[in-house]
């Protein structure tokens, strides 16, 4: 019988996580997903304050 019976089993460690290397294309990537969640953060802004959101909208006719 073993001393640890009944208590709380401890957790398995997790590997140590690899450092990795990122070429100029990963670090290319990185950065226009970044300008991407900027822009999506300035447009929700702009949304919630109720401003136009930059589109042309609906287009009247010239017709009386």
């Amino acid at each position: 019988m073993s001393g640890r019976q009944g208590g709380k089993a401890k957790p398995l460690k997790a590997p140590k996580k690899k450092t990795q290397e990122l070429d100029e294309e990963d670090l290319a990537f990185k950065a226009k997903q970044k300008a991407d969640a900027q822009a999506k953060k300035e447009m929700a802004e702009k949304a919630k304050k109720g401003g136009p959101l930059g589109g042309s909208g609906i287009k009247k006719s010239g017709k009386k």
